[in-house]
């Protein structure tokens, strides 16, 4: 035990509750300080149309067993669900086509697999199934690689475009060209090297997982023991919502008796002979261990005056999304015409969205909740391309209200009418999802190296762990069980 010995958490979405509860059952004492009036971070919730739902994440990747694993130690493994099978669809230029079953990040472990080869076309599937006869070294012996470079290299410019492209779009969006490839899909390139191609170390990733994890567009075969489950289906999700589980944390912190402060900003930190002193809008809290969970940005932009070797090495700002939530009274979408979702590729004209999630065709108990008839849409705006607008797309409420009927009326093929809406609202994320750009592993493995070399401080969260739940949860048990004595 660890009596006596005070930590602070300075933010207090997922990772940094985690933590604090990591900290608590480890014997230290616990103050979480908390800029906002929520806790969450991402994982929040609103009320639309009378409707409690999800405001930022709505899923977790079943690919560990981290984020399940969470939920049953906070007594919700009886909510734990998996979507309808409906599969998701991406929305092509030319059309609309199944997403494929298998599959990191759109990369396809079959490419001539019919769903594959239905969105690439013969000369397409031809043209990827050459990344067999390439030298294993090819794509995987650069120090960094972006996932647009890997991919086209490898597999050429249609898998690029017609199936990566609108996956990492709605997953991180952002464009493949800018993103390291080691810290979006890691593992895929020591894969790569091991296994001699791309499509085999995508099979193999895949394989690894359960026999229910199949791809889905928020993240990711040897065979797997049972046939592949449709795209989309590698998450799952928590009865009433994933709020539900920072509730649940929340609430088990509470009984712990961790010192929760909300509304509560952090204004510099110190170093001090016993460990750090962090000022904050009220007062000064002493901690012999600091856990700084806030976006990469913030993170290095607190510590850079005690740490200076931080200075300069802050990370970019990832891009600021919109998520645009409409309730509708559309019996018409009862068929789900569109599976789960769709995707939505960069290059399709008319279309500002990155992605439609048809939440009641994929969660049945919010189907039930809404009743028949009512549907709940969700539509993501917002995607850091390279340009100097940086795809910012719709920005005012009444913006993002217009384009998300006419993008919802495409992609669904289903006119969504003003007068079918019942509730809207508009979420805002202002560089909340994390960015990697590529170099972004190096950098972050720096940082945090600086960070160890002061003792007892430790960053955690997205920015350093990746995108996901999944990703959050393990990395920030491990940095946390990781600190010495």
């Amino acid at each position: 035990m660890k009596e006596g010995r005070a930590a602070v958490v300075v933010g207090g979405g997922i990772s940094g509750l985690l933590a604090a509860r990591e900290l608590s059952a480890a014997g230290y004492t616990v103050t979480v300080l908390e800029a906002g009036g929520t806790w969450g971070g991402c994982v929040g919730s609103h009320v639309v149309a009378g409707l409690t739902l999800d405001s930022g994440a709505e899923s977790f990747a079943t690919r560990s067993t981290a984020v399940a694993d969470l939920a049953a130690e906070l007594g919700l493994a009886d909510k734990i669900v998996a979507p309808r099978p409906g599969g998701a669809w991406v929305q092509l230029p030319d059309g609309p086509r199944e997403l494929p079953k298998t599959g990191v990040l759109g990369i396809p472990a079959n490419p001539w697999d019919p769903e594959v080869r239905r969105s690439l076309g013969f000369l397409g599937s031809l043209r990827a199934s050459l990344d067999k006869l390439l030298p294993a070294s090819l794509g995987s012996s650069a120090a960094v690689t972006s996932v647009s470079s890997l991919v086209r290299m490898r597999m050429g410019r249609r898998v690029l475009e017609r199936l990566v492209a609108p996956v990492v779009g709605g997953v991180h969006s952002a464009d493949p060209g800018l993103l390291d490839v080691d810290m979006v899909a890691p593992g895929l390139r020591a894969g790569l090297r091991t296994h001699g191609s791309l499509a085999a170390a995508v099979a193999a990733q895949r394989g690894g997982a359960r026999s229910q994890d199949a791809v889905s567009p928020a993240g990711a075969d040897s065979p797997v023991s049972a046939p592949p489950a449709k795209a989309g289906s590698a998450v799952a999700g928590l009865v009433g919502g994933m709020h539900t589980l920072i509730t649940a944390l929340v609430s088990d912190l509470t009984d712990r008796g961790v010192n929760l402060l909300t509304a509560v900003p952090a204004r510099s930190v110190a170093r001090t002979d016993g460990g750090w002193r962090v000022a904050a809008a009220d007062k000064e809290y002493d901690a012999g261990l600091l856990v700084v969970a806030l976006d990469g940005p913030a993170a290095v932009g607190l510590l850079e005056q005690s740490v200076p070797e931080l200075a300069g090495k802050s990370p970019e700002s990832g891009p600021d999304v919109k998520l645009v939530t409409l309730v509708v009274d559309l019996p018409e979408l009862d068929t789900r015409p569109r599976g789960t979702g769709v995707l939505v590729a960069p290059q399709t004209l008319g279309i500002e969205a990155k992605a439609l999630t048809h939440a009641t065709a994929k969660w049945d108990w919010l189907a039930a909740a809404a009743g028949p008839g009512t549907h709940v849409l969700r539509l993501s705006y917002g995607r850091i391309d390279g340009s100097p607008s940086g795809g910012a797309g719709p920005t005012s409420d009444s913006e993002l209200l217009a384009s998300s009927l006419r993008d919802a009326s495409a992609l669904l093929d289903v006119p969504v009418e003003r007068e079918d809406v019942i509730g809207w609202n508009v979420v805002r994320w202002q560089g909340a999802l994390p960015f990697a750009a590529v170099g972004h592993k190096a950098r972050v493995a720096e940082i945090r190296n600086l960070c160890a070399r002061e003792g007892g401080l430790v960053v955690v969260g997205g920015w350093v762990a990746g995108n996901g739940l999944a990703a959050v949860v393990a990395d920030t048990r491990l940095q946390i069980r990781g600190i010495p004595g």
